[in-house]
């Protein structure tokens, strides 16, 4: 795969490794931009537009971790790549978890920062390429890269999470999901956290898709999970 130019976002408040990261990966052809806070930074990365992420940990205003966990709870999946002086095992870990994609510690060569960077924009090309954008079960749409659900000629205004639900469910309509499954891959939850968080959102979704609707999609299969589709069983 042939690496085009790169759009980069670097969120950094020391202005002269801000500005030697700006200047080096425009030099390689990319395109870089930079904000000097956590705040500025989140603001600009939820503008969307970026192949890659490249983040301090120690921000004013919003710090790195809390930046990339609310972009990950607004369904934002634009590659991270943590850069910071706190290069611990736990501080690497912590990184990780908060949803960052690759760390780096402090000092750096910058020709492997720019090969981590590369890495992460060829896996999210990759990965947008093999998935489809557009889903459809009857006459309910969902448009990944619009953010855009219709029902028929009926937009459809979802929250982040209620909008991650639907798209799993699509992603694998016609099937039972269970609460297992939604907890993974709709909350990142890799235990049961023996809340009703699943109902209450299953509730809301459903109001807004088959409220009204003379066939109902999303349905309850008693024991096993949740499923969307079209036929009644």
């Amino acid at each position: 795969m042939i690496l085009e130019a790169m759009r980069l976002l670097i969120i950094e408040d020391d202005s002269d490794s801000a500005a030697y990261l700006v200047k080096a990966f425009r030099e390689e052809g990319h395109v870089a931009d930079h904000a000097a806070d956590g705040l500025n930074g989140y603001a600009m990365a939820e503008g969307g537009g970026y192949d890659v992420l490249v983040v301090d940990r120690m921000l004013p205003r919003m710090d790195g971790l809390s930046l990339i966990r609310s972009l990950r709870e607004q369904n934002d999946t634009t590659p991270v790549l943590i850069l910071s002086a706190l290069g611990q095992v736990d501080d690497r870990v912590k990184g990780l978890r908060a949803g960052g994609d690759d760390y780096l510690p402090k000092p750096y060569a910058f020709s492997e920062l720019l090969a981590r960077v590369e890495v992460l924009s060829r896996r999210r090309a990759a990965a947008a390429s093999a998935e489809p954008t557009l889903y459809r079960v009857a006459d309910l749409e969902l448009d990944r890269l619009a953010r855009r659900v219709t029902r028929g000629a009926e937009e459809i205004a979802l929250q982040p999470r209620e909008f991650r639900l639907l798209e799993y469910l699509m992603r694998n309509a016609g099937q039972v999901v269970t609460r297992t499954m939604l907890l993974e891959n709709v909350w990142d939850y890799h235990f049961d956290p023996q809340t009703n968080v699943i109902d209450v959102h299953i509730s809301r979704l459903r109001s807004k898709i088959d409220k009204g609707q003379a066939m109902p999609l999303l349905q309850t299969v008693r024991g096993a999970g949740y499923a969307l589709r079209a036929e009644q069983r």
